[in-house]
């Protein structure tokens, strides 16, 4: 069944605010991993995820476990767990604002995507105006010789990542709970990327623990609602709305970093 105006409306909206919330993520990350491995900063993101969740679900948490689709899940998660990770990597090398630049060719990935694999319609103006907002923000964020380096990889990795996770999303969605991809994709980033901190663990300062805390609740809550609107709407009527992230992500980039 096609979503209604409305769900497509609710889910643009969902999206928005899940990229209002990555980006704050994204920026509050980007000064811990200046002071700590990048390893130690993913695992407290999918962590906080995992406690918020079994608190929030309390004595649902073994419903939300049951899925049909474990293998679904299983290759989602090791894609939410390898944008995030690519990303996080990169943010030290190239600034904010050109990191997202680059990740946020997904749209163009999700919208494809979406048709081929996913049966969505993709009609000439989906196109032009995914590729038009596309040139439009790179235009307006002017990306620098940063996005020429080696590290630059990085992000486009991240794009793909976040491209499978995303029709992943999109297709189980509608199926199951939304509680149930949340919890999948926590433990497996808490888990995979818990089994490294004995090699790379640093003492955390009072002052940075806040932020560890904060980077759990707000990739909580952008993962909620991202997972909310592609449950709702179509991926290529959403997906575009993710460039709004590079407004956001340059507005963290000056105020925080001077970038």
């Amino acid at each position: 069944m096609l979503p209604t105006p409305r769900d497509t409306a609710r889910g643009i909206a969902l999206m928005l605010l899940a990229i209002l919330l990555f980006t704050a993520m994204d920026a509050a990350a980007k000064g811990l991993i200046q002071r700590y491995p990048v390893p130690q900063v993913v695992w407290a993101r999918f962590t906080g995820q995992v406690v918020i969740v079994v608190l929030i679900l309390r004595g649902r948490l073994l419903a939300a476990l049951r899925t049909r689709y474990p293998l679904q899940h299983l290759v989602r998660s090791a894609c939410q767990l390898g944008a995030t990770g690519c990303f996080f990597s990169s943010l030290p090398h190239i600034g904010l604002a050109e990191a997202t630049a680059l990740t946020d060719l997904n749209p163009v990935f999700i919208t494809v995507g979406a048709a081929v694999f996913l049966g969505e319609s993709l009609g000439p103006r989906r196109i032009i105006g995914v590729l038009v907002a596309m040139v439009g923000a790179m235009i307006v964020i002017r990306p620098g010789a940063e996005v020429f380096s080696p590290a630059a990889f990085l992000p486009l990795c991240a794009a793909a990542f976040y491209t499978a996770n995303a029709l992943l999303t999109r297709k189980l969605g509608p199926l199951e709970s939304h509680w149930t991809p949340m919890i999948h994709a926590a433990l497996f980033g808490a888990v995979v990327t818990g089994a490294l901190q004995p090699m790379v663990w640093q003492p955390i300062a009072g002052n940075d623990l806040p932020i560890f805390v904060l980077i759990g609740c707000l990739g909580t809550g952008a993962q909620l609602c991202l997972i909310r609107a592609f449950s709702m709407a179509e991926a290529g009527a959403v997906a575009p709305f993710a460039y709004v992230g590079i407004l956001f992500a340059t507005i963290w980039g000056i105020v925080l970093y001077d970038e």
